[in-house]
This record gives structure tokens, sequence and C-alpha cells, in this order.
């Protein structure tokens, strides 16, 4: 029995490792979105009821790296106790001793020494698993922080162009003021790119997503609604001088965002795709018309 329920805790971890580290698409762990689930609602319970934003911001900006640090742990312990549960029918000295024995290997302290070829078997796989989860987890950091610069770059020149907090109005304007409207194609043609690339990393890094803007008044999403904002306008005040960069920036931009995780959406997640504004086939036309 507890051979198996090892076993299974093994192939339990080894799954939310591989899907959570390895496989860069959308895949889904129960094991990493409940440990998401536990380490957001403390910092929810801790937030509630500080009233000043950037206090409350400051506070959230650590609930990322703290989500890492209880993932990381969760993983090791879940492994001593797997590989510990595998040693117990092999363990004289029962679960206590076996535990002693898989915490020896997997953090390589080597003070328990196994008794018998299968045992150390095991104690080997119990080295390797640890060493290999860490050297994961730090390979995998740079990869984060590199997305991270990249959502943030972009909104961070934003500021310049519209204000903080970001507002599309506002946007338009200050380009129209210095006589810079020519640059307005251009902006949309970057954040139509920056859209893709955040959908893109977002979904198959999702840690992503609890990483916040260092700014909170210049944060990546109140950036995303100001450009569409300035998009949608540009369209609907001024139809005939509105670039074509501006057209597709809404819609694909609103599609794309509907497939980030459901972490984003805080429970209101939007049901539907919104549907397209124009008809992806022209329309039909006799022959001679």
């Amino acid at each position: 029995m507890g051979f198996a329920a090892g076993l299974l805790l093994l192939l339990g971890t080894g799954s939310s490792v591989i899907k959570t580290l390895l496989i860069p698409r959308a895949t889904a762990s129960a094991f990493t979105g409940l440990v998401a689930r536990s380490v957001n609602a403390v910092f929810r319970m801790a937030t509630v009821s500080v009233s000043d934003l950037r206090r409350r911001e400051r506070i959230l900006s650590a609930g990322a790296p703290a989500f890492l640090i209880t993932l990381l742990t969760a993983w090791l312990v879940c492994l001593l106790a797997g590989f510990g549960l595998l040693l117990w029918p092999l363990t004289p000295g029962g679960l206590p001793a076996a535990l002693l024995e898989s915490g020896s290997s997997e953090f390589t302290l080597g003070f328990a020494r196994p008794h018998g070829p299968a045992p150390a078997a095991i104690v080997f796989l119990a080295g390797a698993s640890g060493l290999a989860l860490v050297a994961l987890l730090i390979a995998y950091l740079p990869v984060l922080y590199a997305a991270f610069n990249r959502r943030e770059t972009l909104v961070t020149m934003l500021e310049a162009l519209a204000g903080a907090p970001p507002w599309g109005p506002e946007l338009l304007a200050r380009q129209a003021l210095i006589g810079d409207v020519a640059y307005l194609p251009r902006l949309y043609e970057r954040w139509t790119e920056w859209a893709a690339d955040i959908s893109e990393s977002h979904t198959n890094y999702r840690t992503l997503i609890y990483f916040r803007s260092p700014d909170p008044t210049v944060s990546w999403l109140l950036s995303l609604i100001a450009v569409l904002d300035a998009a949608a306008l540009h369209q609907s005040l001024c139809p005939a001088a509105a670039p074509a960069e501006a057209r597709p920036l809404p819609a694909y931009a609103m599609a794309r965002f509907l497939d980030l995780p459901p972490a984003l959406w805080s429970g209101s997640r939007p049901q539907r795709r919104p549907a397209p504004q124009l008809p992806l086939r022209p329309p039909h036309r006799e022959p001679g018309a």
C-alpha cells in the first residue's frame, strides 16, 4: 500500500513539474493551480484592509516570487514523501527511517545509507530528482523574466505618450498637439505584435500572470486598454483618416486575450469571443457584374 501510494504521489508530482516547467503550451496542472490559488488567497486576505494603492501593490508584488518558492517547496515535500513511501516497505526502521533516507538523498546530504540494492536504487532516483527539479526551476526563471521585460518595455514607453495612468483620448490628443499623428500607425502595429507576444507567453508560461507591473498606475492591462480606446476612437471619430493598422488591433487583441488563463479574469471571464467586425470572405458577385 505504501509503495503504491508513493508511486502515485511521484507520478502526480512529475506530471505537475512537466506541465509547469517543460511543456511550452497551455497545459493545466491541478496541483500548481491549487498552490497558486492558496498563495493568491493569502495575499488577498493580507491586503483586504489596505486602502493605499501603492502600498497594496507593493505587498501584492511579492505574490509571484512567493508562489514560485511555495511551489518549489511543495514539489520537494511531495518528492520526499513519495520516495519515503517507496522506501517504507524496504526499510527496517519503518516510515520515519524511510523518510530520513529519502530526505538525506533528495537534498544530497548523505548521512543516511540504504540497506540493499532496491533501496539504493530508490535513493539514487531521489537524489537525481531533487537536483533535476532545482535545476529546472533555475533554468525557468530567465525565461520568465525575459518575457516580463518584453511586456513592460512597451508599457513604459507608452507613459510618455498617454500619461499615467494611460488614457486613450490623451494618447490621440498629445500626438495631435505635437504634430506627430503619423506615428500612430506604427504604434498600433507595435501593440498588435505586443498583444500576440503577451498572449503567447502568458498562455504558455502561466506564472507570468502573477507578475505585476512595477508601477500600479501604468500596468500592462491599463496600457492595453488605453491603446484599444485610442484605436477605437480614431476609427469612430475620423474614419477617413484612420490608419489601416488601427482596424485589426481591437478585435485581434480581444480574441487573443480571451485565451489567457482564467486567473487574469478573477471569475468574470467572458464566455464568448466577440463577433468579427468584417466578414472574412468577400461578398459573392455574379460573373460579369
